[in-house]
């Protein structure tokens, strides 16, 4: 079992790619709940360096349930051996934790030579107070690109750059999106892009 990973994300997926020279940015968005809340790109998938991955959709609100989350990077050549990508799901301060799931911890994006995920944490905002910060922090030769825009009620993704621009997780500058998702009209689409050098 690898360090950050739960007994169930931790497995080798049939729908990865099995082979391949770049690294692979994957992406795992489901819901638990009315699938209405999470929109976009469902299920698993796997972006090649340095292409964007397909956008997801956070519309969590009043609705039963909540979106799961979880990443991975698949890296056949070890072309990222010795970097690191951490990401954890945390209440803003003040805020309803039971918005951002029971998995409040930090864990670790496993880059390895085949496709899994690591612990997948939850989003189920709401009205209630506060949002849920979805950070990365990152280590070594890579960039970890984030786009983060709403499609609707901006301040339900309070922060979010237009679509089309981003921010970017390298040593020393992590990233931060705050996901505010609740009644109001719209959402907030999100999109990531892995980089090495």
């Amino acid at each position: 079992m690898v360090a950050g990973l739960s007994s169930t994300a931790a497995y080798a997926t049939e729908t990865a790619p099995l082979s391949a020279a770049a690294p692979q940015l994957g992406i795992q968005f489901n819901a638990d709940g009315d699938a209405g809340q999470c929109g976009g790109r469902t299920g698993e998938q796997w972006a090649p360096s340095p292409d964007w991955t397909q956008a997801i959709r956070f519309d969590t609100d009043s609705r039963p349930g909540g979106c799961q989350l979880a990443f991975g990077v698949y890296d056949p050549d070890r072309t990222l051996a010795g970097s690191t990508i951490s990401y954890s799901l945390r209440p803003s301060p003040g805020g309803e934790a039971g918005q951002c799931g029971s998995y409040q911890d930090t864990y670790s994006m496993p880059i390895l030579p085949i496709p899994v995920f690591g612990q997948a944490v939850r989003v189920d905002t709401d009205g209630q107070p506060g949002w849920c910060n979805l950070t990365f922090t990152v280590t070594g030769n890579i960039v970890l690109d984030v786009q983060f825009y709403p499609d609707g009620d901006a301040g339900q993704c309070p922060d979010a750059l237009p679509a089309g621009q981003f921010r970017s997780a390298f040593v020393g500058t992590p990233v931060t999106v705050k996901i505010d998702a609740d009644g109001r009209s719209g959402g907030c689409q999100f999109l990531l892009r892995l980089r090495h050098f």
